[in-house]
């Protein structure tokens, strides 16, 4: 565990002085009102109050479900607990996107605080420079513990929420599982393979390119057997996915070819090698040799004609009539079933090898969860109630849903652990599936759980728990990469540039990607598919991730 804080501590150590390589130091006093209500005594916050006081947020909720936050258990404990009674404004998720872009326009309407702003880089860096919302670096420090504590116990967080000023505009949502090559968030876009189909043809689990598409040619060519012994109603279909849809992307079979690389992050295309290059894996061997044995299975019918072009709903519809050899997608539960189901090992080509997806080893992370705005008229008690977010007995009820509702169902009843300390200890559902009841509880905003509360705060949840036993078992032994590539805070200035080298560049990648698995390429279409990447500026865009991934590096040394 002490080497776990050391290595923490270095990484946070490294890029906070990152930032200050690449921008230079801010002026901390009046940027975004950040300087308000600091002069607060913190024993005048200090939670329960004396006496009732109100604040006011923003949030929103899933179609469906209850609409009034004040109504969820979690929302009614904390009231109780706090003496704080939160005035809410709900919006529909549906209707949240353009919603908050018309609220956050108008900053004299806002209320104190956007409980579940899901905001992005440039979104924090805008409104912040603007002064539509606060910086919380020193509010964290006086009146928000429990955050604090995080940020000490894993600091990779904290460096992670700072801009290359070192303020922190936003509140995180933290679910950390696993950790660096154990992190649940290691491979998104995992594949499966149906066992059942293997046991009864008398095949062996494939761990080669070559062994690989023997057995989907065997599905193919038995699929009349198949249909009868397992009554399946449709043609047989050896392998089905989305192309270019993150995880039912099937380019992960791809990791075996040239260097190994695959292609981690099918949004950027991006992979670090051991020497601390910035690559792109669109320009390797690998991905070219990878892409033509790719069209090679399709051009023999070996997978869903409709890859290209399916929607979710449709792409569900077939896994869970049973016609899948091979699919993809986060857990296989939600494509097919649990049972007959195992997922298939990193295939050999010239190697084997998984590329850790980007940001991965940190797990999971969003930077812009909650914001407190400049309209907030007490934004110590603001921070001091949304610090309750993440008490460690709090977070996970936020994050997944909580005990003792008076519906019939609960995702946790409240036990005890090892010690005799309460424990959050998650229960059966029955009939109830886990989205329905988390929507129904869970409130989400801002949180923290860490890997270490498991088992002291919460018990691990089985759909998390048996992923990280695939993890661990199948896919952290072939993860040799020393590094993953890291979730920078950009300046302004380079998200705007990363924005928009990254919508040209990813739209050329995955146009290739899709043509050439369809209808094959030429040595001449794969020069000109290289000679796109450069007049979409690929240079240009490596060299602002290897920008910050040197200074990262070099703060370390």
């Amino acid at each position: 565990m002490r080497k776990f804080y050391r290595r923490g501590i270095s990484l946070a150590l490294a890029l906070v002085m990152m930032a200050a390589l690449l921008a230079g130091c801010g002026n901390k006093d009046g940027v975004g009102g950040d300087s308000l209500g600091l002069d607060v005594d913190p024993a005048d916050v200090a939670l329960p109050l004396a006496e009732t006081a109100t604040i006011k947020g923003l949030t929103n909720f899933p179609a469906g479900s209850e609409s009034e936050p004040n109504n969820r258990t979690i929302f009614k404990r904390l009231e109780e607990q706090t003496n704080v009674h939160v005035e809410w404004r709900s919006i529909q998720n549906d209707q949240w996107g353009d919603t908050i872009k018309l609220e956050m326009s108008n900053a004299k309407t806002l209320p104190d605080f956007i409980f579940n702003a899901g905001f992005g880089e440039a979104d924090l860096l805008k409104y912040g420079k603007q002064g539509v919302i606060i910086a919380l670096e020193d509010y964290i420090d006086k009146y928000m513990p429990n955050l604090k504590k995080v940020f000490e116990q894993v600091p990779e967080y904290k460096a992670m929420c700072m801009d290359a000023d070192g303020h922190i505009w936003a509140l995180p949502w933290i679910e950390q599982l696993g950790y660096q090559k154990t992190a649940i968030q290691l491979v998104g876009n995992m594949p499966f393979i149906n066992v059942a189909w293997l046991d009864f043809l008398g095949l062996e689990m494939p761990t080669t390119v070559d062994e690989f598409e023997a057995v989907l040619v065997a599905f193919r060519d038995n699929a009349d057997k198949l249909k009868a012994q397992f009554n399946i109603d449709g043609d047989i279909i050896p392998m089905s996915c989305i192309m270019n849809d993150g995880q039912q992307d099937p380019y992960i079979l791809i990791n075996g070819f040239g260097e190994g690389y695959g292609d981690p992050d099918t949004w950027k295309h991006l992979a670090v090698t051991d020497e601390g290059k910035v690559v792109s894996v669109a320009t390797s061997e690998g991905f070219k040799e990878g892409t033509a044995w790719l069209h090679s299975l399709y051009e023999q019918g070996l997978i869903d004609v409709e890859a290209f072009t399916q929607e979710w709903s449709t792409y569900v519809a077939k896994g869970k009539s049973g016609r899948y050899g091979v699919c993809f997608s986060w857990d296989v539960g939600n494509i097919a079933t649990l049972e007959g189901w195992e997922p298939l090992p990193m295939l050999k080509a010239d190697t084997v090898s998984l590329t850790p997806a980007t940001a991965s080893y940190t797990s999971g992370f969003q930077r812009g969860r909650c914001v407190v705005t400049a309209a907030a008229q007490n934004p110590a008690l603001v921070c001091s109630w949304l610090d309750q977010m993440y008490a460690p007995i709090q977070s996970p009820q936020n994050n997944w849903g909580t005990y003792g509702e008076d519906d019939g169902f609960d995702i946790f009843v409240m036990g005890k652990n090892d010690k005799g300390e309460d424990m959050l200890q998650h229960a059966p559902l029955g009939d109830k599936s886990p989205i329905e009841v988390r929507d129904a509880e869970s409130v989400n905003g801002p949180l923290a759980i860490l890997d270490s509360y498991y088992g002291v705060y919460v018990t691990c949840p089985d759909d998390a728990q048996y992923r990280l036993d695939w993890i661990k078992d199948i896919y952290t032994p072939v993860c040799s990469a020393k590094y993953c590539l890291p979730n920078f805070f950009m300046t302004q200035e380079d998200t705007t540039t990363d924005s928009n080298l990254s919508a040209d560049l990813g739209k050329c990648v995955n146009e290739f990607k899709s043509r050439a698995v369809m209808e094959g390429f030429t040595d001449a279409d794969w020069d000109q598919f290289q000679a796109d990447l450069q007049a979409y500026k690929l240079d240009e865009y490596v060299a602002l991730y290897q920008k910050y991934f040197d200074a990262y590096l070099a703060a370390q040394e």
